[in-house]
């Protein structure tokens, strides 16, 4: 055995470093899953009720950002989406209203921002993400309810993830208080994103 030993250990080396090689992959499905936001496939709709009895839809057709989890605590979510207010558009005059200083005021603050902090799967498409928006300048906390296109962690980071986002806001909280006899405070806030790996 001990004469063995010398002209084994090299083989044994090579069958070491071998299945170490076939380990990488495993260490780095461990690991964090990184998107980044399609911006030819996302948008955002910011829907409002408009004299009681009909309602208005301010589209926001531009939108960036980061999406990334993680096996090592599920619940950890970073996502960071960045919406640019100028684009906003109601497809009528209201545009102009919407992106004056009364609204969104976008000649000072262009940029809407939506931070995610708490990912709560509740099933395995669905979840409640926990996080922040920003517009104006004013942080305000938000809960969105999430269905993904497929689990989010069946992917491996490999391939795109489609997600719709749902949640409600008070425009008021924001600085938003003009016209309230026409404009409903309530705003229904729709996020429609492909997240592909990044």
């Amino acid at each position: 055995m001990h004469r063995l030993l010398p002209r084994l250990l090299p083989r044994l080396l090579i069958a070491l470093a071998v299945v170490m090689a076939m380990l990488q992959p495993a260490q780095g499905a461990a690991g964090d899953l990184r998107y980044v936001i399609d911006r030819s496939a996302s948008h955002v709709d910011a829907k409002v009720a408009f004299f009681g009895i009909a309602s208005k839809t301010a589209k926001f057709p531009d939108m960036s950002g980061t999406f990334n989890l993680s096996f090592a605590d599920l619940e950890a979510l970073d996502m960071v989406v960045d919406i640019d207010a100028r684009t906003l558009t109601t497809g009528d005059s209201q545009t102009k209203t919407l992106q004056g200083k009364s609204f969104f005021d976008v000649a000072h603050h262009p940029t809407v921002r939506f931070v995610g902090r708490r990912l709560k799967m509740s099933g395995e498409k669905t979840a409640e993400v926990e996080g922040d928006i920003t517009a104006r300048g004013i942080t305000r906390p938000i809960k969105l309810a999430v269905t993904f296109s497929v689990p989010p962690f069946s992917t491996g980071g490999t391939q795109p993830i489609s997600i719709v986002g749902t949640g409600v806001i008070d425009r008021r909280q924001f600085g938003m208080t003009a016209f309230p006899w026409i404009i409903g405070a309530m705003v229904n806030v729709t996020i429609r994103a492909r997240m592909v790996p990044g």
